[in-house]
């Protein structure tokens, strides 16, 4: 039984093609116009239902057998009108005498009004809609890759996100290749249906005749009747599938079904439907209008638009907001296994009720993010926006990278803000700042666009990359000129990100390290028992790992830096205070995290530094109350920040960070020389980096600047 089913659309299409040589009884043929109507009716409800074309994306399939199935009807129905003396069931017949009403110029004429408003309406621009459809499809193919590059880049997915948005990319891409074939087929059988309608009612009035079934108004009636039943029955089905054609080819732009679009887009707009209604009645002053009609219809429309003008001032809309952005972020889960507490959402009346509880308002947050009144749409999950979910993305993305977990982010609105201003803060105090145009998209200048697309210059807030902000309608036209196209929202989250990832050494608490430690003790107990407290202490490991968070080491192989820490403590003594010598030690154990992060098709490019420079650099440390420094001449470090600044532009047009490659030795001198003016840069020793890769130098720092050194 289960291998029929799974072969019930085999046997289903054999059966259609049968309908092509097997004489059907009129019984029969009922039961199969019931069938065709039911399916047609169930396939457009479901393109209705959808809130995107790739769910339905065996549609194209099913519109090919559906219209097959049809064929296969009329070609029975059409055998049965002309050797059973105009019979082919009750269904026909019933289309026939409700549609005719006695009068066959009539039901002819309207007949044809359906069919040619099928042909000529619905057909005609489902087949335009199609076409342009996946032309444009196509077209933006390249565009959307780079987008997906860009925000794997940026961390906003992962490498598994990535691919499942390739595959929706390129299914997109063959489903509207295909509806545009499919458009064809539906064409073809509305011109299909009016040649079987000239056949039945000619063919049926020379039969009748020959045969003497009666005078030539009783055959004409009789064979009227069976071909406009056999037509109707034949064009609603098709005028249904018709309909969902369109429906499915304009779902494009969509965020949820039919019904939920059209209530929430018409529903948000009260003015219109007010003066829709003040239409309607100006309207209504025409002589000889049905005045009572038009009055109910102008009063609904306006006291509807009333209705909902006023409930949507009411609305406590910023108060929902920072309710709804506090739940979600306390009740994202970052790391698998481990969920946060959901805080208790209080007003702000509750909150400054109690003027004793002065404590309250002493509290940091670790993350906020505040944005001007226009931006409050992208937080606002009530009217569609998806900040709040695309942070707690990456805030799992990021725990599952790194190994830490990004506390709650704040997200609130402010009136010292501009309109289109957002800000991001790190423990109350301001780093980062942009403006974002809602209504437009950002467009990344590449470095040789085949042509410049209009727009207002400006600079992408996350990398500085020069770029333009370009109407909608451009957006298409941006990709296929070279530009990477971005929209409002991953702008500004790309941004948040990039920050976030700046700053994460300075949200590493104390606490933090307790809740890492607890986490590593479910699966090494007996570490952590050895580790804590006689070995190390809490202190002592957050400055560790904040060393390596700082240069973009990830912590999340707990248990390889505890192991590390220990038998280099062990092997040196008790205390040991000398957190570089440890994180360096660390940084060694983890050689095959740092190699994978920086090594692409199994090679890694970097700058090196010349022999001469990196004697005279070992010769310039100098040790210090705070420990070991290096003491260069201002002209050589001069030099050196001037020749970084052009080895890097070297990386441009590669997928790979920029890595200055250095002896284990000088590698933390060299990063503290040039970290203040390139904070992400990456210095890297050769012992941290795996055997089996391949490096490449792409450039060279030398030693140019001269005089003496300081000591």
């Amino acid at each position: 039984m289960k291998k029929l089913l799974n072969y019930s659309i085999i046997l289903f299409v054999l059966v259609i093609v049968l309908l092509l040589i097997i004489p059907l009884p009129p019984a029969v043929v009922d039961v199969a116009i019931i069938l065709n109507l039911s399916l047609s009716m169930m396939i457009l409800v479901t393109t209705m239902s959808i809130r995107e074309p790739l769910e339905f994306s065996v549609f194209p399939s099913i519109l090919l057998i559906t219209t097959l199935y049809r064929l296969g009807i009329n070609v029975s129905t059409t055998r049965n009108i002309l050797s059973r003396g105009g019979s082919s069931g009750q269904v026909i017949q019933a289309f026939g005498d409700f549609i005719l009403q006695g009068s066959v110029v009539v039901g002819l004429v309207i007949y044809l009004i359906i069919v040619l408003m099928q042909f000529l309406v619905i057909t005609k621009g489902a087949e335009r809609v199609a076409e342009v459809a996946a032309r444009f499809t196509l077209d933006a193919m390249p565009g959307k890759q780079m987008a997906i590059d860009a925000d794997l880049s940026s961390g906003l997915i992962n490498e598994q996100q990535a691919k499942i948005r390739r595959e929706k990319i390129q299914r997109e891409a063959d489903f509207y290749g295909a509806m545009d074939g499919a458009t064809k087929i539906v064409k073809g059988d509305s011109i299909m249906s009016l040649i079987t309608t000239a056949i039945n009612l000619i063919g049926g009035i020379i039969v009748g005749m020959v045969q003497g079934s009666g005078t030539l108004d009783q055959v004409m009636t009789t064979y009227s009747i069976a071909t406009v039943g056999d037509g109707l029955v034949g064009q609603i089905p098709s005028l249904l599938i018709s309909t969902a054609t369109g429906m499915i080819v304009t779902r494009a732009v969509s965020e949820g079904s039919l019904n939920e679009d059209v209530s929430r887009q018409f529903l948000a707009q009260p003015y219109s439907i007010m003066i829709a209604g003040v239409a309607t009645a100006v309207i209504g002053v025409i002589p000889g209008m049905p005045l009572f009609q038009m009055g109910v219809v102008s009063i609904g429309l306006v006291v509807g638009g009333y209705y909902l003008a006023r409930r949507i001032k009411e609305e406590p809309a910023a108060a929902a907001l920072a309710m709804q952005q506090e739940m979600a972020m306390g009740a994202g889960t970052p790391a698998q296994g481990q969920e946060e507490p959901a805080e208790r959402q209080v007003s702000e009346e509750e909150y400054y009720k109690d003027v004793n509880n002065v404590y309250n308002l002493l509290t940091v947050e670790p993350i906020e993010m505040e944005f001007g009144y226009s931006l409050i749409p992208l937080a606002d999950e009530s009217v569609g926006g998806r900040m709040i979910s695309r942070i707690v993305i990456f805030r799992r993305q990021y725990a599952q990278d790194m190994g830490l977990v990004i506390p709650s982010i704040k997200l609130r609105d402010s009136s010292a803000l501009s309109t289109n201003e957002y800000c991001i803060r790190i423990k109350g105090e301001e780093v980062a700042r942009g403006e974002i145009l809602i209504d437009y998209f950002l467009a990344l200048d590449p470095e040789n666009p085949e042509k410049i697309i209009d727009g207002i210059e400006t600079v992408e807030p996350a990398y500085g990359i020069p770029s333009r902000w370009i109407r909608p309608e451009d957006r298409e036209r941006a990709e296929l000129y070279g530009y990477t196209v971005i929209d409002p929202l991953s702008v500004m989250v790309t941004h948040l990100s990039e920050v976030i990832r700046q700053h994460a050494y300075e949200l590493l608490t104390r606490q933090e390290v307790v809740h890492l430690i607890e986490n590593t003790k479910k699966i090494a107990p007996e570490l952590i028992e050895e580790a804590f407290p006689n070995l190390i202490s809490y202190g002592f490991l957050q400055r560790i790992l904040t060393s390596l968070l700082k240069e973009g080491v990830p912590i999340k192989d707990m248990e390889t830096i505890l192991e590390t820490m220990i038998d280099m403590l062990q092997e040196t003594g008790l205390p040991v205070k000398d957190i570089d010598s440890v994180a360096e030690r660390i940084r060694v154990a983890l050689k095959r995290t740092i190699t994978r992060m920086y090594c692409e098709d199994g090679c890694m490019k970097v700058i090196t530094l010349e022999g001469e420079l990196e004697r005279t650099m070992a010769g310039s440390i100098s040790k210090g109350e705070s420990g070991y420094y290096m003491a260069l001449n201002p002209d050589i470090i001069q030099s050196l920040i001037r020749q970084i600044a052009e080895q890097l532009r070297k990386f441009n047009g590669f997928a790979q960070n920029p890595v200055i490659l250095t002896s284990q030795v000088m590698r933390i001198h060299f990063y503290r020389l040039v970290e203040p003016f390139y904070p992400n840069i990456r210095v890297l020793s050769f012992n941290e980096i795996a055997s089996n890769v391949q490096i490449q130098s792409v450039g060279s720092l030398r030693l140019e600047g001269t005089g003496t050194q300081r000591g």
